[in-house]
Parts: structure tokens; sequence; C-alpha cells
């Protein structure tokens, strides 16, 4: 098995140098940096990590925990934290609670037993007594990302959720509809309450009552928002426009709009928050407001870092990144009023 000294006297440096490209690459001309890790390609070193993680009490590992992996937001935002944790010498252990706190509170048990160095948490929206607990005898920064928790006084990255809101509902409004469904996620989860708070304001600000038989929680999942849009669409008021708060909602509705044998938009508009990767091959193409996920993963990758490192202290901040409207098809006025220029709003 390959030694640090191997590597080091394939590629012509220091031990020390060695090290240093291993453990703080930051600290090492590119040049050398190229040499040594081709080295280590070469004879397929593999440091201890145990043995390591003891001489600096740092083991080079962060946790990362995110909601639902199957959410194609999720999906993104763990490829941007992961390359950007990559560049800072650091590797990243996913973690998927599927929503559910029990599953949250094990993967921070076991994140703790493998000392990572910080922690990225997408919480789950229930109420947890032990959340807090279990972050605090991590010992070791956290930074919170798409939905914050007031009051433990970690870093957070989030959307503008009131504005992405109320800019897809004042957007269908513009386009004539008046009666616009909410498919939205819990209450409990701070993201979805943003969500529903933008929807209202957007629809008071039209001179528009909210009609509680619009709004629907499904949960940020397929499923429940495909069977809470055949609810709408089959009711004898059906709405004329439905936005989703999310992406795997908006494949929900796609889906029983299929199966109703619906046309988008001409018997029905859909609006939605995510911009699928594929939202731009469908037809109709679909008008979404966009996350900046790239750059809320790299943001809170950051922010860890230089908690980990000591170079940013004193209490947690919250850094609150804007929405981008994309208009495209999928959202046009009502069959009923050929141009959206003639609605009253």
């Amino acid at each position: 098995m390959a030694t640090i000294r191997d590597v080091a006297q394939l590629a012509n440096v220091s031990v020390t140098t060695v090290s240093n490209v291993l453990n703080n690459p930051n600290k090492v001309s590119p040049e050398l940096l190229a040499r040594v890790r081709a080295a280590v390609d070469k004879l397929g070193y593999a440091p201890h990590a145990a043995a390591r993680s003891l001489r600096k009490r740092s083991s080079g590992l962060l946790g990362l925990v995110v909601g639902d992996i199957t959410n194609p937001f999720f999906s993104e935002l763990f490829e941007a934290i992961e390359l950007a944790a990559a560049a800072r010498g650091f590797s990243v252990i996913l973690c998927n609670s599927n929503e559910t706190t029990e599953r949250e509170e094990t993967h921070l048990r076991m994140l703790r037993s493998q000392r990572i160095d910080g922690l990225i948490l997408a919480p789950t929206g229930t109420a947890s007594m032990n959340r807090a607990a279990l972050l605090a005898a991590l010992e070791i920064p956290v930074v919170l990302i798409d939905r914050a928790m007031e009051g433990l006084g970690y870093d957070a990255v989030v959307l503008n959720n009131h504005r992405a809101a109320y800019e897809a509902t004042s957007y269908a409004i513009g386009c004539g509809h008046r009666r616009i469904a909410l498919i939205n996620g819990p209450k409990t989860v701070r993201t979805a309450a943003d969500r529903l708070q933008g929807y209202r304001e957007a629809l008071l600000a039209a001179g528009l009552a909210l009609d509680p038989a619009l709004v629907r929680d499904a949960g940020f999942r397929e499923q429940s928002a495909y069977e809470a849009a055949l609810q709408l669409l089959r009711s004898d008021q059906r709405p004329t426009a439905i936005f989703t708060a999310n992406n795997l909602m908006t494949i929900g509705v796609l889906r029983a709009i299929a199966e109703l044998g619906l046309s988008c938009p001409d018997d029905l508009s859909i609006i939605g928050i995510d911009d699928l990767p594929w939202a731009e091959a469908v037809a109709p193409r679909l008008t979404m407001v966009a996350q900046p996920v790239r750059a809320m993963g790299e943001t809170a990758l950051e922010l860890l870092a230089h908690r980990i490192a000591g170079t940013r202290l004193g209490p947690g901040t919250t850094t609150v990144m804007e929405p981008r409207l994309m208009v495209r098809k999928s959202c046009a006025a009502p069959a009923s009023m050929p141009n959206a220029e003639d609605a009253d709003v």
C-alpha cells in the first residue's frame, strides 16, 4: 500500500507539500497541486481518515441533510454544494430526511458519530423537541438552507418565497384569471407559509378574495398534488389557473390534466415555483418562478467554510435570495377572455 512518502518521492516534493495538497489545497500552487494529485492517482494513495482526523481534530467531512432527494431542487443543490466543498478540500455526506423528523434525527445522530466538521441542513417543517438538542450536541457550525428556523442563531440561506408567490400569482391575475388555485406545502414549513402569504397578498392587491376551497396542502409531493388537482378540476367551479409551490407538485398537476383530457393553457393555465430542467422541453413550455439554486448552495457552503475556519464569528444571519419569473406558454388568458389586456386588474 502506497504511503505519503511514496507520493512525495514520485511527485518530487516534500511530505509537507503532499500534506498541504491533501489538507490545505489553497496553500499550494496550481502546478504543485496538479503534480501531487497526479502522483496520488497513479499510486492509488488514500490517507487514513481516522488518523488524519485525530491529528487535525478535523475529519474533512461535511453533512448535508435535505428534505426529499427525489426533488430536482435538492438534487441540484447537492451538486452545487458538493462541487464547492470539493474545491475547499471537503467531502460531503448526503442524507435524505424524506420530510420526517424521525429520519432527520437519525441522520443527525449518525453525522455526529462521523465527526463531521460542519452541517448544512434543510430542516423538516414538523416541530421537533429533539432537533435543537441534537444540533447543539454536534458542537460544529451549522448553516440552514431553503428553510430558516428562528431562535437558534444559525446562518441561513433562503429564497424570498413571499416575492416568488406574489409574482407568480400577480402574473396569473394579469393574464385575466380570477379563480387561481394554490397547491402548496404544509403551513408548518416556513417556505410554504411564506408562499401562501405572497399568494394571499397578490389576490388582495388585485381586489380578489381568497377562497379557502382553492388552497390545497399537497405536502410538496407529486402524488398528493395529482390528487388535489383532480379534486379541483372535477369541482363544479373549477379554477382557471393553478399555481404550484414546487416542481414535484407541478408534475402531479400535469398528470391530472393529462388524465382528464384537458389542454394547457386552453382549459387550464399553470404557473409554478422551481424552474424544472425540462420546463422548455414540454408543450406548452412552462411558466415558472426560478430559484437561484446553485448560488444558494455555493453561498451556504462559503458561510459554513468561514465558520469552520473561524473567519466568521458572531450570531448567524439570514441571506435572502431573489426569484426570477420565467414567462413561457403555460399561463395565458382564460378561454373566455381572448386577450389578457381585456382584464380589469
